[in-house]
């Protein structure tokens, strides 16, 4: 099984909440998007560009949807393989740490990230699986901790 990579840097957001140091990893989440997506010939870029200027988080569900669909899987069995990131990442956190509070931009890069990683076929963990984990944390933070969104977006979108 592949597990959560560590390199065993950490930060420490004032929320109590801890991730792994992003520096020198780069930030995918201010690239042009929708320009690479174009070039890579993949919708999600482009749905993930344009949530992050207008905060329809339902653009985060069509990239989950067209990755899973992509790889011929059901969203009830990629729900249930996520849920192994959340089981090692309460391993590697302590559990619920995710639910403290993360800059929503952090999902976002680290998804994005992962989301590249998956494209590449990088087999050193399970980046479909944390691409997903990532943006299911995105949606959830637009959601129910507000304080911690900081895209572009003016006003979170509502139904």
């Amino acid at each position: 099984m592949r597990v959560i990579l560590d390199n065993g840097d950490r930060t420490i957001y004032e929320t109590g909440a801890t991730r792994d140091i992003q520096l020198g990893k780069g930030r995918c989440d201010l690239m042009p998007l929708s320009v690479i997506g174009d070039r890579l010939d993949t919708p999600v870029l482009e749905y993930i560009e344009k949530y992050i200027f207008n905060g329809d988080y339902r653009l985060l569900w069509d990239a989950i949807d067209f990755v899973i669909e992509e790889e011929g899987e059901d969203i009830v069995t990629a729900i249930l393989d996520v849920s192994i990131h959340f089981e090692q990442g309460a391993f590697k956190y302590g559990e619920r740490n995710w639910e403290k509070g993360i800059p929503l931009h952090s999902y976002i890069d680290s998804g994005l990230r992962h989301y590249l990683k998956y494209l590449r076929g990088d087999t050193d963990e399970n980046h479909k699986r944390a691409f997903i984990w990532n943006i299911l944390c995105a949606i959830h933070t637009q959601i129910y901790i507000p304080d911690m969104v900081d895209l572009p977006f003016k006003e979170p979108f509502k139904e």
